[in-house]
């Protein structure tokens, strides 16, 4: 996979460009993103549960 144009140059790029299009990346990226939130939300949740008992007793 080379150099998608004929000079490397910033002038000649009109726009966003996004490699992964058409193919598996942006499922498997959603995919990444998304167990990644689900571990820090289950993981903060466990740190503000034991956090929460010390105060219950």
């Amino acid at each position: 996979m080379g150099f998608p144009y004929e000079e490397a140059s910033w002038s000649v790029v009109d726009g966003a460009m996004f490699m992964g299009w058409g193919s598996a990346a942006p499922g498997l990226y959603t995919f990444i993103a998304a167990v990644l939130c689900a571990a820090v939300l289950v993981i903060g949740h466990a740190s503000e549960k034991k956090k929460a008992k010390r105060f219950d007793k």
